[in-house]
């Protein structure tokens, strides 16, 4: 098969390493890619905004399967498009696609469908919004209602600092995406990562994951995208694992196939398991990043067949199998990531670093430039590991980090602290 792959993140690598692995897979490309992503596909200059672009590129090389990476082209409808031009396309169609791009229309059909969520409220104007957090108190979480590079929550300790996130998006911290906003019940509880491969109208689970979304070692500082994560977590018990399938995936599933719009492709839930049971409190509509890295560690499946059947409809005879092993990542950032941070700062280290047992690097941001490796973007490595547990991995993750020259980068160097201290207790 031909495959185009669109997209340029540590989530893309994980996939093109993927993919490039299949059998099945004659000719991989990637657009826009990344120096990583190099060494798996061939990445190719499209603008993957620019549809008619992406659908022509398609045509002259005989591309059966575009496999959509990034949340923003699926929220700009490119499935869409390349479905009317006859092009096979794994990922939501648009109106779907709002469970990520809209917060407002997932927990509008959460309570048409008896979803379990926090309650919550959406707001047009900054008075209403703040009055409500008045009359609510806190702790309580400000979300901008529009795709906001994972940036757009803001936990709320204080009614001062849910005023001061309704300011900020009402005046345009995140353009378009604050025109509306969302303010929700704060829900304590641990938090995880669910993943399920959808063709419509069947879902089947992924490997469960845990993501750290803090900058900073023992989750302090602002949100990221994520600083690191680990598969399997010990907070999905299979009785866990069966209330999410039958209280969120399943009906969302099925919710969305009865207003007619079926979802196809990834439903990534990010759940808090609180003491009434598992909530939901966000959607998103494709492999999370950097989740989707541990989980294809994990995947011992073929990955192409599995895309193939969520776009054909045919999952429901379909299995997935693992491998037993957990699977770490820590993410290296530029320093002054999420906010500002420098470009163009060099990366030595990497080929001694890949040495290390059972560790695969993924570039997020970087850019190959007269032989040398160069930081392009927030966060920029993924460190990857397996290991019997989650302290093995995490031991070999850190000592393939410890080789990574980057003076201008940072990591967390705790991720996985939870299950490792659960695994001493243990022990």
């Amino acid at each position: 098969m031909h495959i185009l792959l669109l997209g340029s993140g540590g989530r893309e690598h994980a996939l093109a390493w993927k993919i490039a692995a299949s059998p099945l897979v004659t000719k991989l490309w990637c657009a826009p890619g990344n120096a990583g992503i190099a060494k798996e596909a061939e990445c190719v200059a499209l603008d993957v905004a620019d549809h008619a672009a992406v659908i022509a590129f398609c045509k002259t090389n005989k591309v059966e399967l575009v496999v959509v990476g990034p949340e923003t082209p699926l929220a700009a409808g490119i499935v869409d498009d390349l479905t009317a031009a006859g092009i096979k396309a794994f990922g939501p169609n648009k109106i779907p696609a709002q469970l990520e791009s809209s917060k407002g229309f997932t927990k509008a059909l959460c309570t048409e469908f008896g979803i379990p969520t926090g309650a919550y409220q959406r707001f047009t104007n900054p008075e209403d919004a703040r009055a409500y957090v008045q009359s609510q108190g806190a702790p309580i979480v400000v979300k901008a209602d529009g795709l906001a590079a994972g940036k757009g929550v803001v936990v709320a300790k204080t009614v001062r600092e849910a005023e001061d996130a309704i300011a900020m998006m009402f005046e345009g911290a995140f353009g378009e995406a604050g025109a509306e906003v969302v303010i929700e019940e704060f829900l304590p509880g641990r938090e995880i990562s669910f993943f399920a491969l959808c063709d419509g109208e069947t879902a089947i689970p992924l490997a469960s994951a845990q993501d750290h979304k803090r900058v900073f070692d023992h989750d302090v500082g602002p949100n990221t995208g994520g600083m690191g994560a680990y598969s399997p977590t010990p907070l999905v018990t299979p009785a866990v694992h069966d209330a999410i399938m039958a209280k969120i995936i399943l009906p969302t599933v099925s919710g969305m196939k009865s207003r007619g719009t079926p979802f196809r492709g990834i439903l990534y839930a990010g759940i808090m398991l609180t003491t009434q049971g598992p909530k939901l409190f966000e959607f998103n509509v494709r492999f999370g990043d950097p989740e989707c890295q541990v989980l294809m560690l994990r995947m011992m499946s073929d990955i192409v067949p599995a895309l193939l059947a969520a776009c054909d409809g045919q999952l429901k005879n379909f299995d997935l199998r693992w491998h037993k092993e957990t699977a770490l990542t820590v993410v290296m950032a530029a320093k002054g990531y999420p906010g500002d941070y420098q470009k163009g700062t060099r990366i030595d280290g990497l080929d001694d670093a890949a040495k290390v047992d059972n560790v695969e690097i993924f570039h997020a941001g970087t850019v190959a430039k007269d032989g040398a490796i160069l930081a392009n973007g927030g966060r920029v490595l993924n460190v990857c590991a397996l290991g019997a547990d989650v302290t093995e991995a995490q031991v070999r993750a850190y000592q393939a980090v410890d080789r990574i020259r980057w003076p201008e980068g940072f990591c967390r160097r705790d991720i996985g602290w939870q299950a490792v201290e659960a695994e001493k207790a243990k022990n």
